[in-house]
């Protein structure tokens, strides 16, 4: 018997780990060198990291080197590295500064419900991405937004799944089916990563996981080291429903309107596909979440509210930094990326 490929979709190096991207700072310098086996160089300690911003680019970049071991990994980077116990304590400094600053500057509200009310209310004169994009996006900016955007969006919600041993009941049957929807229900061809990476194609994007990392800003990086940071703790199960039940709610009227802009520009099916998809599934998410995941959780463990609040504030507080980062650049005429997408994209 012939064995076919299972997703003869995915395309050419679909499967090949990512390139190390390049150091930011003398913490993430300090990681890549280790990752590499390259020099003797001691990692940094607490000093170190304490110089670092929060939210800058050093400290996030050394955080996403740290956590893309437990996804794909890096090329060239032995997986033994994934649990080697220096990296684990540089890690968890780095969190430490991350959540320290975050549990400061982010003010939930206290009761859960409000913090869900508060995500269906829509500012009458929209600022966001969406409404850029939407109003007056051209097709550089809709590139820019899925390059940006693939470096967590190529595996979807892959730091969603940490949360589900942690779950009980409800919760945990409510997410599941969800995540069933995310991964295309059984159909690798209808996996939401696998749709992302069709839009990219469609707008002369590079596919490949991990090819825009160097050009994302630290805004993006700090969005997407959130989820990984809230779904590898237990201790944080409550703030990562909190964030999902964020990225469910506010999806699909971003989604409609990014989708608009698609059609605006001409970017094709392809490009349309991977927004109408989170229109409609992410609709019914809203409830689902809303009432099995965040209501499943909270009945099982109502201790756990102020934690889903925070993870509610904390995703809230990082999307709108990077929309304000990327929208400012743009009004201005400017790439909101490190490095524009003439000298980023593939040859």
């Amino acid at each position: 018997m012939t064995l076919l490929p299972t997703n003869p979709a995915a395309g050419p190096g679909a499967a090949r780990a990512p390139e190390l991207p390049e150091a930011r700072g003398e913490v993430s310098q300090a990681l890549r060198s280790r990752l590499l086996g390259a020099g003797g160089g001691q990692l940094p300690g607490p000093a170190e990291i304490a110089r670092c911003s929060p939210y800058g680019e050093d400290l996030h970049l050394a955080l996403h080197l740290c956590y893309e071991l437990h996804y794909r990994g890096f090329s060239g980077v032995p997986d033994t590295l994934e649990w080697d116990h220096r990296l684990l304590e540089v890690r968890a400094l780095l969190e430490h500064r991350f959540e320290s600053a975050l549990r400061h500057d982010c003010t939930p509200l206290p009761d859960v419900g409000e913090a869900l009310d508060a995500l269906l209310v829509e500012p009458a004169d929209g600022t966001g991405v969406s409404d850029f994009l939407m109003s007056r996006g051209e097709s550089w900016h809709l590139r820019e937004y899925a390059a940006l955007r693939s470096v967590h969006q190529l595996r979807e919600a892959d730091p969603h799944l940490w949360v589900v041993p942690r779950l009980l009941g409800r919760a945990k049957a409510a997410m599941v089916a969800i995540e069933y929807d995310e991964y295309g229900c059984g159909r690798p061809e209808r996996m939401h990563s696998r749709l992302y990476a069709e839009l990219m194609a469609a707008l002369d994007l590079d596919p490949s996981y991990g090819h825009y990392t160097d050009a994302a800003g630290a805004e993006l990086l700090a969005a997407s080291n959130l989820m990984s940071f809230f779904g590898l703790h237990r201790r944080l199960r409550g703030a990562l429903v909190g964030h999902f039940a964020v990225l469910e709610t506010t999806s699909p009227p971003a989604a409609s309107r990014i989708a608009a802009a698609t059609r605006r520009a001409g970017a094709g099916p392809a490009a349309e596909r991977y927004y109408d998809e989170h229109v409609e599934a992410d609709a019914v998410h809203e409830q689902l979440v809303r009432r099995e995941v965040v209501g499943g959780l909270l009945e099982d463990e109502p201790a756990l509210a102020p934690e889903v609040a925070f993870g509610i504030a904390a995703t809230c507080f990082l999307e709108d930094r990077l929309g304000s980062r990327v929208v400012d650049a743009w009004t201005r005429g400017e790439s909101a990326l490190r490095t524009p997408l003439s000298h980023a994209a593939a040859p």
